[in-house]
């Protein structure tokens, strides 16, 4: 755990500020300001990096269910680049509730909520590079355009319709144009309630939200 952190930035004006002081430095030379050891490596540290960043930046939403900087309404979420300057990985943004009444709309959506304004940070993710070693690039805030925000809007429908009708054991990664529905747990003994297509109760492994690499490419490429 990360126990040392900035207070939070009162403006979005301070909390660019301090982005652009991240700008160009290593992990490790953010973890020697805030007096903590480098891990190794990510394998049983995973969330590392986010929560070095969140201390960093000072994000003060915790394990609430709120914005990481929850005066400014700004989630932060980290994007890992390749060595061809590329996200290398899928962005997790929420879980999902696998027991739903079909009552649920976007604009009223946990994931909605999460993605009206983020905090991009690019983080350099090359395994070759040493954790210590690897720099963090140059932060911009993004907010859905309105074309954007249709179509995420489409993605979570459809598979949230899979989800109320007990079919989300069945959801794959390959589903959603922005969106998809991955498995999100440690392991797949990890269990979670879900609903059945017969509307009984289910064990069945955690799912989360999680942004393409094809839709976050775009996003690098514009920000």
């Amino acid at each position: 755990m990360i126990d040392k952190k900035f207070t939070p930035p009162k403006t979005q004006k301070e909390l660019m500020c301090r982005c652009e002081d991240l700008a160009g430095k290593t992990l490790g030379q953010l973890a020697n300001e805030l007096q903590i050891v480098v891990p190794e490596n990510l394998k049983r540290h995973k969330g590392w990096v986010g929560m070095l960043l969140e201390s960093y930046l000072g994000a003060d939403a915790g394990n609430q269910a709120e914005p990481d900087f929850i005066g400014l309404g700004i989630e932060m979420k980290t994007m890992p680049i390749n060595a061809l300057g590329q996200p290398k990985e899928s962005t997790y943004v929420c879980t999902v509730t696998l027991e739903q009444s079909g009552e649920l709309h976007w604009k009223d959506s946990w994931i909605k909520r999460k993605l009206n304004h983020v905090l991009w940070v690019p983080i350099e993710a090359e395994p070759s590079i040493p954790l210590a070693e690897r720099f963090v690039g140059n932060a911009w805030l993004w907010r859905p355009t309105a074309e954007q925000d249709t179509m995420l809007e489409r993605d979570w429908s459809e598979l949230m319709d899979r989800v109320v009708l007990g079919e989300q054991s069945e959801i794959t990664a390959k589903e959603g144009e922005y969106l998809q529905i991955r498995p999100k747990a440690a392991n797949s003994k990890v269990l979670a309630t879900g609903i059945s297509a017969v509307g009984e109760k289910e064990k069945i492994n955690p799912k989360g939200f999680y942004l393409r690499t094809s839709f976050t490419r775009k996003l690098l490429e514009q920000g």
